[in-house]
This record gives structure tokens, C-alpha cells and sequence, in this order.
């Protein structure tokens, strides 16, 4: 759906965006990380057509967007940041000349009350638009970036500045229109990036840092094996049980999370798996396990790892 190719965009000597290829499939929501003056918005910007690049090329749905940049914009619905509202106008003012604006073909009456109805805003369509909630206004902006049906929604920021109750809500939003839309999400709230995309990218300095689903990404970054455990049993038996116990290399005690238990994070060996090992431990000392999961890197983890490990080179 989505195909970078060796894109770069300088301005003098310094490089914004410096050789970067990724593609991103159709139905899928890929997350866009990095830190401030990472590269992010100047790539966002370059896809939509709202800037050039230097070098490279930019395809969506096989089309060109320096050759055949019409054909891209009618595809791409596009939330900046700061969305592009006019805050004299009511809602459905507004939507009617965003609607003009784009040209868009469907019937005029029936498209803007469905896109209303699907970011959940009819009930506010006659209000002025300078007298909405934060949370409001990017649904708002949200909906002017899906009239016209684009197939690809690039969304820069969407709940910044939303307080808890607005985030989960227009999370939610993102997540129904990942079921029939392309989307690249741009976000600084790691948890949320990590509960909507199946996907990141790490961009740092203009270059790709990484890009891989969460999961895959923790695996990478780490060799080792860690487990939280809840062992019941006496704090002091269980600890010197576990170290005495091959493959496991460190063991801290968490304290207790429910009556007559602890629990312990674990590391093992590279490449060992300790699970069944810990389990014929504790069953012959006879500690019951009630509770055992793994404990891979956060995405803030990854984040922090990934940038940093760059700057210090």
C-alpha cells in the first residue's frame, strides 16, 4: 500500500531524513516513533505531499507521489498535529468545505454523516468549533481526514494533549478505522503505540533504528530469559531453591502480591528455557507456582535502548 525508497530530505547541510525504506501494508497500522527532530514528521509530510524530497521516491497504492500526486492525496487522509480547523465555523460547516475542498465524489449529505457518526461528533455538529473540548476538536480533525474515504490515514499526534478518559476514546476510534484503513500513527505515548499497532518503526537522526513488531523487537534486544514467578513458600527456601537450580543466573525477591506468596524475577542463561526445569524445583520442594510470565522489554524500554545506543556511537 505504502512504499519508501531510499528517501532523504536535506535542508543545506543538515539531513532531516537520511536514506530510509520501509513499506507498510494494506490494513495495517504501523506505529511511527523517535525522539523531537527525529525525522517523523519531515517523512509524514513527504508522504502526504505537503513537501518534496531530495532523493528517493514515495508510493502509495503504486502511484507516485512527484509523478502523480493527485492520485496519492486522494488516497491519504491527513491529522497533523494541530489540525486544520477553522474555529469561526460550526462542525458541520466545516465538513461541508473540507468536503468542497477535496472534491470528493460521494453523495455530499450521506458521507459527511457517516464520517460523523464514525468519530462520534453529530451531537455536537452545529456547535462553533471554538467552544469544543480538546477531545472534540481532534475528532473533528479526525473526521475532515476521512472525508472522501482516503484508503490511508497518516495521523501525527492524535490524542496529544487529551486527558486520560479522551485518549482511550479516540484510541478506540483508531482502532475501528484500522479494520478498513492503512494507517501510520505518530505518537510520543508509547503504551499507546504499543496497544494499537501491530507494528513500530524507530526512527533517530534521520535513520531507521529499527522496525519489527514489539514482541520480536524485545526478543532481539535481549539474550536473556526473564520470568516473573509467584511461589508460595518460605521467602528464604524459595530464593536459595531457585539459585540452586541450573541455567538460572540472577534472582530477586518483589515482594508479596497476594497472602503466603512472593513473587520473584527470574533470569535464566541465554537460549535456556527454564520453565519445565522451575517447575519439577518447586513441585519436588513442594512450593506450588501460582502464577509464571515472561518479562520482556517495554516499548519504553526498546525506545530508550535503541536511541540512546545511537547517540553514543
Amino acid at each position: 500500500m505504502i512504499e519508501i525508497k531510499d528517501l532523504t530530505k536535506s535542508y543545506g547541510e543538515n539531513i532531516a531524513v537520511d536514506n530510509i525504506n520501509f513499506t507498510v501494508e494494506k490494513g495495517e497500522i504501523l506505529g511511527f516513533l523517535g525522539p523531537n527532530g527525529a525525522g517523523k514528521s519531515t517523512t509524514m509530510n513527504i508522504i502526504t505531499g505537503y513537501i518534496p524530497s531530495t532523493e528517493g521516491s514515495v508510493k502509495v497504492a503504486g502511484y507516485d507521489i512527484l509523478e502523480q500526486p493527485s492520485e496519492v492525496k486522494k488516497r491519504i487522509g491527513y491529522l497533523p498535529e494541530q489540525p486544520p480547523l477553522y474555529m469561526d465555523m460550526t462542525v458541520k460547516d466545516y465538513l461541508h468545505f473540507v468536503y468542497e475542498i477535496k472534491k470528493v465524489s460521494q453523495n455530499r449529505k450521506t458521507h459527511i454523516s457517516d464520517v460523523m457518526e464514525m468519530v462520534e461528533i453529530g451531537d455536537v455538529q452545529k456547535r462553533l468549533i471554538k467552544n469544543l473540548s480538546k477531545g472534540y476538536k481532534q475528532r473533528v480533525g479526525l473526521a475532515q481526514a476521512l472525508l472522501g474515504n482516503p484508503e490511508v490515514l497518516i495521523l501525527d499526534e492524535p490524542t496529544v494533549g487529551l486527558d486520560p478518559k479522551q485518549i482511550i476514546e479516540i484510541r478506540n476510534v483508531i482502532k475501528d478505522l484500522g479494520k478498513d484503513h492503512t494507517i501510520i500513527l505518530s505518537s510520543h505515548i508509547l503504551p499507546e503505540v504499543n496497544a494499537i499497532c501491530g507494528r513500530v518503526i524507530i526512527i533517530n537522526n534521520g535513520k531507521i533504528a529499527a522496525i519489527d513488531t514489539p514482541e520480536n523487537l524485545s526478543k532481539t534486544l535481549t539474550n536473556e530469559s526473564k520470568l516473573v514467578v509467584r511461589v508460595a513458600g518460605e521467602e528464604s527456601h524459595v530464593i536459595k531453591a531457585l539459585k540452586d537450580l541450573t541455567g538460572i543466573k540472577y534472582v530477586e525477591a518483589q515482594g508479596q502480591k497476594e497472602p503466603d506468596s512472593i513473587d520473584y524475577i527470574i533470569e535464566a542463561e541465554a537460549n535456556i528455557d527454564i520453565r519445565k526445569p522451575l517447575f519439577y524445583a518447586m513441585s519436588k520442594h513442594g512450593y506450588p507456582i501460582l502464577m509464571l510470565k515472561s518479562l520482556d522489554l517495554t516499548l519504553e524500554d526498546i525506545f530508550l535502548q535503541l536511541t540512546m545506543e545511537e547517540e553514543a556511537m
